[in-house]
């Protein structure tokens, strides 16, 4: 539902031609003084639920500007998307009905109309809204994530539990303030977050407009970078023991398990029909990695059994005032490990390994325990159950940790884990994260054969070690913003900066030299060739945030050492110069490379030969 609402001295109006979908009207129209009238538009998919929240908006609407008398004018204009005619009246007749407390009246539904309006003018004189019902894609859990009664404490790296109320969290800035958004769940943004301005102007990622929001498009920059993340987190993973697998992105809505399923996960879901059946887009791995193990033989041999799948893409569909940047998308990349264990023995053994890998993972791409804050998520049995089990996690990075702990278990899962990266806007995003699900083995039939040749039903492990790519990017690009917040030069790892080095000659006469420097380092190397002065080539190279700066000249090509700006060690106030040879260089940057994949130069090596995307 669509509304337009204006504060106005008065609206009169005058009925002129019926139309055949016109309801039965007496009289040629009606004249409405100081009052607040509601242009409205009744869209598909709405319900008494969306009558609710318009009265809502409407009532709140009426208190903050002291109107007493509203008109609700029926107005297709506000919409492409209307609902049939009956389901339109039935609604307005029911938002007119839900403002009895005012002095309410109703322009009629399917007339064309001639109208004049005063507008009073002033800042709330004229909103618009858009109301949204539980839409078909809202699963159970979404809505008994609303009904949680949660209790929060913080988790000391000894053990000990201390209610949030009670806890100093001095030295703790940023657990407060990830505890404050946890607790308070203000999850809309209504800032536009650094990274966003960093995307666009590094020329990495930007919004498409001409997608649905939450779709993101990637320039050749942030083609790389997102490239470089997918291949080092996918290594890790297949290096732990897990086998990458590769599974559909859309299912059948109304496969029996998987329609179970999908209420038990909290996620809104984009539905697609087709083929005389509705399918839903994915929104994670499980679907397809699940109904794979429930056709598999497996032995206690096997266990703990790891597959695992990049999955670009899973589609959530969030809600529009959390859509931001890189933060949270409606489609995005999710590295997605599953693990069969046999017990809870063994699931909590592998939950503490996957919580250490994910840390290790995050450290190696360039995110430290400092840059986050830990939250377990944990049921009141299970807690009291595993003590011990819970003080060995906090024992890990020596930190203290937010627990969320709940009475009952509303989930399919006992004990999560996340690392949430707290930005500068104080909005928390959950990077890695590991889940024990204790019910969707049974669900799918998953199933294996122990030591004494009996069937057992397994548990299963949840784990994404880094988190969704985009999110890790956006965690990247918002620590510059604090780096620079620190009189510190923002950058990004070496390793995936798309220009490792830039090679400034001096003068036209030293280009072919720096051609040849560029194909003795071993990097991503390019060349400012442009017709600019030195100053304004080193200007657009700290722009471009280039870790490594060389500059050619007389006095570089004479005595065979190379002149080279450090980002890493420079500040706001003073650059960090080092001479090198060029074997020196290779060295430095084959440290900064070490274990990390490589890719080449994403763009043209000569900056004359590039197109600039905005």
């Amino acid at each position: 539902m669509r509304l337009l609402l204006i504060h106005a001295d008065y609206i009169e109006y005058e009925v002129k031609e019926k139309t055949k979908l016109a309801e039965d009207f007496e009289g040629k129209g009606d004249r409405v003084e100081e009052v607040l009238v509601v242009f409205t538009s009744v869209e598909k998919g709405d319900n008494e639920e969306v009558v609710k929240r318009a009265v809502e908006e409407i009532k709140d609407t009426a208190k903050k500007v002291g109107a007493n008398r509203i008109l609700i004018y029926p107005y297709a204009h506000l919409s492409s998307n209307l609902a049939d005619p009956e389901t339109a009246i039935n609604l307005l007749r029911m938002l007119e009905s839900e403002l009895k407390d005012f002095e309410v009246k109703r322009a009629p539904f399917g007339w064309y109309k001639a109208f004049r309006l005063s507008c009073k003018g002033h800042p709330l004189s004229e909103l618009s809204k858009e109301i949204m019902g539980e839409e078909a894609e809202v699963t159970k859990a979404l809505k008994d994530e609303k009904k949680v009664v949660s209790h929060w404490f913080i988790l000391k790296p000894d053990g000990e539990l201390v209610r949030v109320e009670d806890f100093d969290f001095k030295g703790f800035e940023n657990l407060k303030k990830f505890a404050r958004y946890e607790m308070e769940k203000r999850r809309a943004v209504d800032a536009i977050p650094a990274h966003v301005e960093f995307m666009q102007k590094l020329e990495i990622a930007d919004y498409e407009g001409a997608s649905d929001s939450g779709h993101i498009k990637f320039y050749p920059k942030g083609r790389l970078i997102k490239s470089l993340l997918e291949s080092f987190v996918t290594r890790k993973c297949v290096e732990y023991g897990a086998m990458e697998v590769e599974t559909p992105i859309m299912y059948d809505r109304s496969h029996p398990t998987l329609r179970k399923y999908l209420e038990r996960f909290p996620a809104r879901q984009y539905i697609l029909h087709g083929d005389k059946r509705e399918f839903f887009l994915r929104f994670a791995a499980c679907f397809g990695q699940f109904l794979m193990l429930s056709n598999a033989t497996i032995t206690y041999k096997n266990l703990p059994l790891k597959i695992y799948e990049l999955t670009r893409y899973s589609f959530r569909k969030e809600q529009r005032g959390e859509l931001v940047g890189l933060r949270r998308l409606r489609a995005f990349t999710m590295p997605d490990m599953h693990t069969i264990v046999k017990d809870m023995d063994q699931a909590k053994e592998e939950f503490l390994r996957q919580y250490k890998l994910s840390a290790e993972v995050l450290n190696e791409i360039g995110i430290s325990p400092d840059d986050y804050e830990v939250a377990l998520r944990i049921t009141r049995d299970f807690y009291e159950q595993n003590k011990e089990f819970v003080k060995k996690i906090a024992e890990v990075l020596q930190k203290p940790i937010l627990l969320e702990m709940w009475d009952h278990r509303f989930f399919y899962f006992v004990l999560k884990f996340e690392f949430n990266f707290v930005d500068a806007l104080e909005k928390a995003s959950a990077l890695s994260t590991v889940q024990i699900d204790v019910e969707n083995a049974e669900r799918y039939g998953i199933t294996y054969v122990d030591s004494e040749g009996t069937r057992k039903t397994p548990l299963i492990l949840h784990c994404s070690v880094s988190g969704a790519i985009e999110r890790v990017m956006y965690a990247l690009l918002e620590r510059a913003k604090f780096m620079l917040d620190a009189k510190k030069l923002p950058m990004l790892p070496v390793w995936l900066s798309p220009t490792q080095v830039r090679i400034i000659p001096v003068s036209e006469k030293y280009i072919e030299e720096s051609k040849k420097i560029a194909d003795m380092l071993q990097a991503r190397v390019d060349i400012d060739d442009r017709n600019e002065t030195l100053n304004k080539k080193i200007r657009d190279a700290n722009t471009e945030w280039i870790p490594y700066i060389v500059v050619v000249g007389e006095r570089e090509v004479k005595e065979g050492k190379l002149t080279v700006t450090v980002r890493k060690e420079s500040t706001l106030e003073k650059q960090k110069r080092i001479q090198v040879s060029v074997e020196e260089l290779n060295e430095i940057l084959r440290r900064e490379n070490e274990g990390k994949p490589f890719l080449p130069l994403p763009l043209p090596r000569l900056l004359s030969m590039r197109a600039s995307f905005r």
